[in-house]
């Protein structure tokens, strides 16, 4: 007399994921509409700036679509990595290695604590201190994670050769450098202070 019953909660489970499935192909196919060929810069649509962004939302959306079929959210995957990478750690610590506020990192948390995939529990010479563990269930994660980064991987090389791919990594880690130099106010090598224009 059970069977029935499983049958519809098998159902249900699958419309669901196939709601959840068809709504962040939505989004994808959204943020790609807004941030297609196009672009959304009008006479910009080639300026760095306009392009970086699109890339940028569109990276963003893309990955949170991915992550959302293993049941993170984006940067929850960073802060599993810190884990795996590094062990138990302090939140203030993780928070660092992260590169996130305490704040963020605390919000955080409680998200992965609520699905199991972390724990916490006082440090013994500091109670006040709360340290961050793995769970069995977010170790079994490591491999879904892995293998969401790789086609996130797979799909922004699309098209591009090995050389290419290099080259591009460098080229943003270059970027990467400059932002953060401008947002901590430090000048670069044969950089204006931030905020003054190049002229000529």
């Amino acid at each position: 007399m059970a069977e029935p019953l499983i049958d519809d909660e098998r159902d249900a489970t699958d419309e669901r994921d196939a709601a959840r499935e068809g709504a962040a192909e939505g989004a994808v196919a959204a943020a790609c509409a807004v941030a297609g060929d196009s672009g959304d810069c009008g006479e910009y649509d080639s300026d760095l700036n306009c392009l970086m962004a699109n890339a940028t939302r569109g990276h963003r959306v893309l990955l949170a679509s991915l992550l959302g079929e293993i049941d993170l959210y984006p940067g929850q995957e960073r802060v599993m990595g810190a884990l795996w990478d590094n062990g138990p750690q302090s939140q203030n610590c993780l928070a660092r290695i992260v590169g996130i506020d305490v704040s963020t990192m605390t919000k955080t948390l409680q998200r992965l604590e609520r699905s199991g995939f972390v724990s916490r529990r006082p440090d013994p010479a500091n109670r006040r201190i709360s340290i961050v563990d793995i769970t069995p269930r977010g170790h079994a994660l490591r491999p879904e994670v892995d293998r969401v980064l790789a086609e996130m991987h797979r799909r922004m090389t699309e098209g591009l050769t090995a050389e290419q791919t290099e080259e591009l990594a460098t080229l943003l880690s270059v970027v990467r450098g400059n932002l953060c130099r401008a947002e901590r106010g430090v000048e670069g090598p044969g950089s204006p202070p931030f905020g003054v224009a190049r002229t000529g």
